[in-house]
């Protein structure tokens, strides 16, 4: 890959896209990982007003430190990068004590956190008139379906959507992105014991890009693996379940001798 090459053809799409949607500039959801810090970085190289915003709900220290981190070291480095922190800790404890408790399981009230954030997220881009930047990698948007939808998954673009685990890290290594965040093993900021992305898959962005390529790209017979098969066997699963975020909404559509 040529680093320099693709990094200069994101900025030059988002700009593009930016100026021809006539808007002013960029907001981009921080986290303390290596895609919002990238996708960040690069909608900062675009020359735009950049807002790099983080909200914690009961964040994990370790991730509210490197998001700050990382914030502070765009904004000293392009006068055009504004920083906020909105704390939706106290909405989201709200949210709990109105919700019914036997609706409450784990999985939905991660995905409330995402969608609080999102709802956030668009509200700064309204006021501003910016564009909300998705940070979803191509093993998550179009392999497992590792977002939430209308929640990370609610953006306006997509810069990095096109990009492999692996190509995530080397343009962000180009970039200089901060070295905590280069270390750190990926997650996804929703909860509060700071569990990794692989704790929650099972697997690897390594394991699954290779699954992804596996089945994009089939050869010859060869023999797999145990670990192998496990892996292929976690990521169809997931692909399987999540194709409803990866496709557009099904629409009734009514015959004409209906109407």
């Amino acid at each position: 890959m040529n680093k320099k090459a693709v990094i200069n053809h994101i900025v030059h799409w988002l700009k593009t896209y930016s100026d021809q949607s006539g808007t002013q500039g960029f907001v981009v959801g921080i986290s303390g990982g290596i895609d919002s810090a990238l996708t960040s970085t690069l909608c900062a190289l675009t020359g735009k007003p950049t807002i790099c915003l983080n909200m914690p709900i009961r964040q994990h220290a370790a991730e509210y430190k490197r998001g700050h981190e990382h914030m502070e070291h765009l904004k000293k480095k392009y006068s055009h990068v504004s920083t906020a922190e909105v704390d939706l800790t106290i909405p989201f404890t709200k949210l709990e004590e109105a919700l019914p408790t036997d609706v409450q399981d784990w999985l939905s009230m991660a995905n409330s956190r995402a969608r609080l954030r999102m709802t956030t997220l668009y509200a700064f881009a309204c006021h501003h008139k910016m564009l909300v930047a998705g940070t979803g990698n191509k093993i998550e948007d179009f392999g497992v379906g590792f977002f939430t939808k209308y929640g990370d998954g609610g953006v306006d673009i997509s810069p990095i959507a096109d990009l492999m685990k692996s190509e995530v890290y080397a343009l962000s290594a180009e970039l200089e992105v901060p070295e905590s965040i280069l270390r750190a093993k990926p997650t996804d900021g929703l909860w509060a014991d700071g569990r990794s992305d692989e704790d929650q898959i099972g697997a690897t962005y390594d394991e699954l890009e290779w699954a992804m390529r596996f089945l994009e790209q089939p050869g010859d017979f060869i023999k797999l693996s145990e670990r192998q098969e496990v892996v292929l066997d976690i990521y169809t699963r997931m692909n399987r379940a999540n194709k409803h975020k990866m496709e557009a909404i099904p629409v009734c559509l009514i015959p004409t001798e209906l109407k």
